[in-house]
């Protein structure tokens, strides 16, 4: 795991984060991490705009009878 770092937090800002690492029962280490976590996460925007592009990736691919490919697939 790596190590992060992060000087001139202004004291409103720990005092903040203790509050909330408090009122959910974890240590401040514990509460930092989960909302690092967070925001690194996708959107749901950018995951959509995944979704988009991987199915626009083969649309030719799939044309014609569904249960022949299938079936084809099969005996393989």
């Amino acid at each position: 795991m790596s190590q992060v770092i992060v000087r001139n937090l202004d004291q409103q800002t720990v005092s903040a984060l203790k509050s909330r690492a408090a009122a959910h029962g974890r240590s401040l280490e514990q509460e930092l991490r989960l909302v690092l976590a967070e925001a690194a996460k996708p959107s749901r925007a950018e995951v959509l705009e995944i979704a988009v592009s991987i199915r626009s990736l083969d649309e030719s691919a799939v044309t014609g009878d569904l249960e022949a490919l299938i079936r084809d697939d099969r005996d393989r």
